[in-house]
């Protein structure tokens, strides 16, 4: 799918740019100070293994399948016209077949389901449409000392629709954060920096070979990155602490070193393992390396938060 490339004016609000939206998040509290409105955009430039947001790898749409929510009212297989979803059998033996192979992710199954067992990840949206939305919380951004966030995937995957939604929001007096891994060209977040009032960024492991092994990109554009950015706009940086990749001391204190040399840092954030992307795997048909693993122990939570600190800037885990 292709989308314009330039910024369009009309009346001086930006108005036909397009890209791929998987949801507009409103009343969000943890992407960013106060009350905030959260853009999450389809599409990374990495491949975390753990991913906990796994609909947002690809740029393009996606059919996920919530098998225990069908109500086989067949609606599906009527509307499926490549053989993807059908219905076998007969009478009240009929039930539905889904070869996943035969899925264009056209989404026209999902258009006629009505309890959820068939969604699309991913629509196009403009920037008119995400701004009718960021609009109606314009009262609690400006109570809360929220705003808005761009995120992903990861946010520098669809530039100039980045650009062209935080300028927008600029225009309208709200205030802007993208949560980002760094990985751009800094061509890109040269860019974004004029409309931008702070960034959320990930620094996942330190050493460059587990960096690769588990991200599948190395991280010397990362670090040179974040230097760059800390020195030009207030930023928060954060870890995600992952069972067996990177949740010893070792590895934290090395980035925690990393981190106090750096300027405007608001505060170093630990966020410890979720796993409540497990399902969105079995959605996608996808196999998930970290099923069944758990979150992080009182215990650890203690010694990591603990090596955190030799950042020397405030620390947060959540």
């Amino acid at each position: 799918m292709n989308f314009p490339n330039t910024l369009s004016h009309k009346g001086g609000i930006i108005s036909n740019m397009r890209g791929i939206v998987t949801e507009v998040m409103r009343f969000s509290l943890r992407d960013g100070p106060g009350i905030r409105t959260t853009v999450f955009l389809k599409g990374c430039n990495m491949a975390c293994k753990w991913c906990h947001n796994p609909e947002t790898l690809s740029l393009a749409p996606q059919l996920m399948t919530y098998p225990e929510r069908c109500i086989f009212c067949f609606n599906c297989a009527h509307a499926c016209k490549h053989g993807a979803t059908v219905t076998e059998g007969f009478g009240a033996a009929a039930r539905l077949a889904f070869y996943k192979e035969k899925c264009v992710d056209c989404g026209a199954c999902a258009d006629v389901c009505y309890t959820g067992a068939r969604v699309m990840s991913g629509k196009e949206m403009s920037v008119d449409e995400v701004m009718a939305e960021v609009l109606q919380d314009t009262n609690y951004y400006r109570n809360s000392e929220g705003g808005i966030t761009v995120s992903g995937g990861e946010a520098t995957v669809q530039p100039e629709f980045t650009l062209a939604i935080l300028e927008a929001c600029k225009k309208a007096g709200i205030p802007t954060a993208i949560e980002t891994n760094m990985y751009a060209d800094w061509s890109v977040f040269e860019r974004l920096i004029p409309a931008l009032d702070l960034v959320m960024l990930d620094i996942k492991l330190f050493d460059d070979e587990a960096h690769r092994k588990w991200v599948g990109v190395g991280n010397g554009r990362v670090l040179e990155n974040v230097k760059k950015i800390t020195a030009r706009l207030p930023t928060i940086i954060r870890t995600p602490v992952i069972p067996g990749v990177n949740d010893s001391a070792e590895e934290i204190g090395k980035i925690a070193s990393f981190v106090k040399d750096l300027d405007n840092v608001e505060y170093y954030e630990l966020l410890l393992y979720n796993p409540l992307g497990e399902s969105k795997y079995q959605a996608l048909g996808m196999e998930n390396p970290f099923a069944g693993q758990k979150p992080q122990t009182g215990a650890e939570r203690d010694a990591l938060t603990k090596a955190a600190e030799a950042c020397g800037k405030t620390v947060k885990v959540s």
